[in-house]
């Protein structure tokens, strides 16, 4: 009869490994949220420096405006009168530049409204007038000047300028019509353009009176 022999040695049991502390589960979660933290300075925009910078942008535009008239080009549908004027002006004029050909009225760079053959003696077309075609105010003329007039507004509140009136440069044909050009000047002081400028010819070269 056989005889059990007995068990041997067991190998002894690893042990268990404790649980990482409240405070290392802390300062981790705190490491992965520094690295992944963005700084909230590039989640939004900072709207008072792009006010600023367009503030700039639009004074600089409205500068090379008001000087670019200066070497405005003629054509057979607009030559500038002529002054008789011996003195140069004080000051180079400034302001929005407003162009009234033998064929279209122009505002900036936008045609307005167009020049009927008979403006010598009704002004412009009725439709583009208020009630009838004896009223002086141009609609799309004075919708032009308003958009720029507030613009300008809001450019000289920035700038500590009076921003109660804005100044306009007429650009007009020498065989502008009286009717018509009091339209247009009509126009403008309705939308609280307070100065003109005219844009004339002096032995050869141009100025502003």
């Amino acid at each position: 009869m056989s005889q059990q022999q007995p068990p041997g040695p067991q190998p002894p049991m690893p042990p268990r490994q404790k649980g990482a502390g409240l405070a290392v589960y802390k300062r981790e979660l705190r490491k992965a949220i520094a690295k992944n933290r963005v700084e909230p300075e590039i989640n939004f925009l900072n709207i008072t420096a792009m006010m600023d910078m367009m503030t700039i942008i639009l004074v600089f535009l409205l500068k090379s405006l008001s000087s670019s008239t200066a070497s405005l080009p003629q054509s057979q549908d607009l030559q500038l009168p002529k002054s008789i004027m011996t003195t140069e002006p004080t000051s180079e004029p400034e302001g929005l530049a407003l162009i009234v050909s033998k064929s279209q009225i122009i505002v900036g760079e936008s045609v307005v409204c167009p020049v009927p053959p008979d403006a010598a003696q009704y002004g412009i077309e009725g439709k583009y007038k208020r009630g009838s075609r004896n009223d002086y105010f141009i609609v799309p003329l004075g919708s032009a000047l308003q958009s720029w007039r507030d613009a300008d507004k809001r450019i000289r509140m920035a700038t500590g300028k009076d921003p109660s009136h804005s100044e306009a440069i007429i650009i007009a044909d020498s065989l502008t019509p009286y009717r018509l050009l009091t339209e247009v000047m009509y126009t403008l002081g309705q939308t609280e353009f307070s100065k003109f400028h005219m844009m004339v010819l002096q032995g050869g070269k141009k100025q502003g009176s």
